[in-house]
């Protein structure tokens, strides 16, 4: 029997209350499906930081290492200064646990709407991989002669080679997998030249070397994004850079019926590091405690997590959950009657 450690930080805002609905969904596979889950729960977030001063310690992080995944529900207070606990946790979590793969699924689920006219659930389906520990999230550059006319700011776009090898490496394992078999490197060969200069060469030379199964596209960036809404359907894998991937995946998550519905995994496929699910929705401080708080992203966020721990036929289970209770109508249901509803389709 597999046993898997799972760090459960349920955060701030409804963070607590799609954890819990999450944790019940994958203790009641986990029993079906004969494998075993040990949790243990940690603060951080915007209420620990306001009580402590502490975002995410070293000494933290390293307890943090001991798991095989990390169960992140959301971080953020009004109280808190925006960037302090972007940066302080979920940024360091992302930079220091090498977790240099963020995984956006894309797809339009039955009975939901999408505001893109005319798209059914056979449109809009893709994985979009964005790459997770540099580019301009790494804060590279500085401020001098601030407050005066004369204030420069610089933040620098910056990669390697490491870098944008492996994630292209497994954009493409992950195409091959697929059906279809199409990745897309997303990008701005005819502005950011010297970044995509090495973006696109990689891609090509990777690409003709050891995925000739593979069918290679590229799309400038506003290009792709217009694509998203005109014809999302042309699209299976995409990749791309940080800050773009950052952009592009919450306008794919609005095709796919709003943040409440999109989910996340910020991955070392090495497995070396502990690897990292979240629903992207946010604390959501406006509807805290008001049973308002759609769950689904964050049990998405469970089938994700469990496709990526090998438990693939509970993962199935659990989708096919996700999409009979969609099918059966959600309308005014609140956090606790959607995860009782999946509930019951998981024990049909």
């Amino acid at each position: 029997m597999n046993l898997y450690r799972i760090a459960v930080v349920p955060g701030d805002g409804i963070g607590p209350e799609v954890v819990d609905i999450g944790l019940g969904v994958l203790h009641h596979v986990a029993n079906k499906h004969n494998f075993k889950i040990e949790t243990q729960h940690f603060p951080f977030g915007g209420d620990h930081y306001l009580k402590t001063g502490e975002t995410l310690s070293d000494e933290s992080l390293d307890k943090l290492r001991n798991f095989d995944v990390i169960f992140l529900g959301a971080v953020g207070t009004p109280d808190v200064k925006p960037g302090i606990l972007e940066q302080g946790i979920l940024l360091k979590l992302r930079f220091q646990l090498d977790q240099y793969i963020n995984l956006r699924p894309v797809k339009l689920y039955p009975g939901i709407d999408t505001p893109i006219e005319g798209k059914t659930v056979d449109d809009i389906d893709y994985v979009v991989v964005r790459e997770n520990t540099g580019g301009l999230y790494t804060g590279v550059g500085g401020i001098s002669m601030k407050g005066t006319v004369d204030e420069v700011a610089v933040q620098s776009m910056v990669y390697n080679y490491k870098q944008v090898s492996r994630c292209i490496r497994y954009a493409f394992e992950l195409a091959e997998k697929r059906p279809r078999k199409i990745l897309a490197l997303i990008g701005k060969t005819n502005v950011l030249t010297h970044v995509f200069d090495l973006w696109e060469r990689v891609f090509n030379d990777i690409g003709a070397s050891e995925f000739s199964k593979v069918t290679r596209e590229y799309y400038h960036v506003d290009a792709a994004c217009m694509h998203m809404v005109k014809e999302p359907e042309r699209f299976d894998v995409m990749v791309t850079t940080n800050m773009f991937g950052d952009i592009v995946t919450d306008l794919g998550a609005i095709t796919q019926g709003g943040m409440g519905m999109a989910a996340s995994g910020n991955i070392d496929p090495t497995k070396t590091n502990p690897s990292m699910f979240e629903p992207v929705h946010g604390s959501a401080p406006d509807i805290v405690g008001q049973n308002k708080a759609n769950p689904l992203a964050t049990i998405i966020t469970v089938k994700m997590m469990l496709d990526f721990l090998g438990e693939t036929e509970a993962a199935s289970e659990v989708d096919s959950a996700i999409s009979a209770t969609l099918s059966g109508g959600i309308d005014n249901s609140g956090t606790s009657e959607i995860g009782s509803k999946v509930m019951k389709n998981l024990s049909s």
